[in-house]
């Protein structure tokens, strides 16, 4: 069962270097660097061509990347370090995974183009790195914040400059956290709490309605 186990991934890995191969030959010098660790091949792409590549990847019989598993983002300390916008993709039928990285400038505009229109599961992927990291993807249709509150402003999280504790004191941050009125900014289903409606207090009704109404005007 092991020998099976490791035949089967060593035929992944080997399917996984073929389409990284498949993209330097279509897409040239788009295509800047492949490199394989703890058997995962990784395949870094210039942020101008990411868009097409990604879409290639998806769409060509021939690759088929049918699941986009995560989306996340990666900052390293060194400033001569390019930002990374990871893509952890994986074909269903053939069980290969790839992941790609989409080069920024640490000190120039971090985005990129959203790719919901490829994989409808980015959605709230795309989100999270906004939030956390402040990417943004351009055309996403609904790029709002999706672990803190919509009206923080304290930064995202998960910069390296973002102090431990953050920018305000902990009695600060408890007090907007409190008062951010969440409803007046998501639905009832991103709330989770469409099934407990009758069970919540009288006040956070009527507002919730209220909100609803705005909404639909």
């Amino acid at each position: 069962m092991t020998e099976g186990r490791n035949g089967m991934a060593a035929t992944a890995l080997a399917a996984a270097h073929e389409t990284a191969g498949a993209m330097a030959e279509q897409f040239g010098a788009a295509v800047l660097r492949t490199h394989e660790s703890n058997g995962q091949v990784m395949v870094e792409v210039a942020a101008d061509r990411a868009k097409a590549i990604l879409r290639w990847l998806r769409e060509d019989a021939s690759q088929d990347f049918d699941y986009l598993t995560d989306v996340t983002a990666v900052e390293y300390r060194d400033p001569e370090r390019a930002f990374e916008v990871v893509y952890q993709l994986r074909a269903l039928a053939r069980r290969v995974d790839l992941r790609v990285k989409v080069l920024l400038d640490p000190e120039g505009a971090l985005q990129v183009e959203t790719v919901t229109d490829i994989w409808a599961g980015a959605e709230w992927l795309e989100r999270e790195v906004w939030d956390m990291f402040g990417v943004r993807f351009k055309g996403h249709a609904d790029l709002r914040r999706i672990l803190m509150w919509q009206t923080y402003d304290e930064g995202h999280p998960l910069r390296k400059s973002f102090p431990l504790r953050g920018h305000r004191s902990r009695s600060e941050q408890t007090r907007q956290a409190l008062d951010a009125n969440p409803e007046a900014h998501y639905t009832l289903e991103e709330l989770s709490i469409a099934e407990a409606y009758h069970e919540l207090p009288e006040e956070m009704r009527r507002r919730l309605v209220e909100s609803g109404r705005r909404a639909a005007e």
